[in-house]
């Protein structure tokens, strides 16, 4: 980590999207023009208000993307609720990139890729997503498996349809929790779509969603018989300070900030109770 890490920068919101009621994706720009800095797939940043607060959130959009960065936001507390009040043209403090990346110029290069979300979990898979898209030729076949409690809460949903569902070598599979009028796609939890759709245990998984759902659906994964050495998940949610001092984000011997917030499930071991 170097000091430029560590300063803040102004960023200048450009665009605000409202993706679900309860998720906004922001666009950001330097206040020169073009990003704040260069980050890799499956990297944060942290975001702040002065005088109200900071906290850490996934870079959703691609690397690739060299005009803006994005964050997808769902509002769940102080914080987010000042965030969701930001319009064009305030600004924010930003600084990182913090933690590891996917390593998609590494072990996912040449794989085929299955990637899994839950709910707000597809925000930091897109950033990956859109990444593979742009460098197609260095990756085989790609498919998505993504729910969410209602069709209303998918995050990203025009884009899903508009550009992923038609794209040649791109698989989409989405699912909602509960019935739903006007929905005719899948009806189920995600972990049990995977069972269903039962896919031939190779290439490489990312897996991002709520604790609950990264664990059954890594049990799922297993059960069809994928290896902990393909499943790639990420665990920013328990990420504070950053650096790896406060350890609000131990998980055994790892500290999600500093050995994160990536992991490949068999460095993981023994996940604690709330997981």
């Amino acid at each position: 980590m170097t000091k430029e890490t560590l300063v803040p920068v102004l960023g200048i919101v450009t665009d605000v999207r409202v993706d679900t009621p309860d998720v906004k994706t922001f666009r950001v720009n330097a206040l020169g023009g073009g990003k704040c800095f260069e980050h890799m797939p499956g990297q944060c940043a942290m975001l702040s208000i002065p005088g109200v607060g900071e906290a850490m959130f996934s870079i959703t959009s691609s690397p690739t993307n060299t005009e803006f960065m994005e964050f997808s936001i769902k509002k769940c507390g102080c914080l987010t609720e000042w965030l969701h009040q930001m319009d064009v043209g305030q600004m924010i403090t930003i600084r990182g990139p913090y933690g590891n990346a996917f390593p998609v110029e590494g072990d996912l290069k040449g794989q085929d890729l299955l990637f899994i979300a839950g709910g707000i979990g597809l925000a930091p898979l897109r950033s990956v997503i859109n990444y593979v898209r742009a460098k197609r030729e260095n990756y085989g076949k790609v498919r998505i498996v993504y729910g969410s409690r209602s069709k209303d809460d998918l995050v990203d949903y025009p884009e899903i349809v508009n550009e992923w569902c038609r794209e040649a070598g791109i698989e989409v599979f989405l699912t909602i929790d509960r019935e739903q009028e006007g929905w005719d796609g899948h009806v189920g939890f995600v972990p049990n779509y995977v069972t269903e759709l039962g896919f031939n245990p190779d290439g490489r998984v990312l897996v991002c969603g709520p604790p609950i759902m990264i664990k059954f659906t890594t049990q799922a994964l297993m059960n069809l018989g994928f290896d902990k050495t393909q499943i790639y998940t990420t665990m920013e949610l328990r990420m504070k300070c950053g650096v790896g001092k406060c350890g609000r984000c131990n998980i055994g011997d790892k500290y999600v900030c500093k050995d994160g917030p990536v992991f490949r499930y068999d460095e993981l071991g023994e996940l604690p109770a709330e997981y």
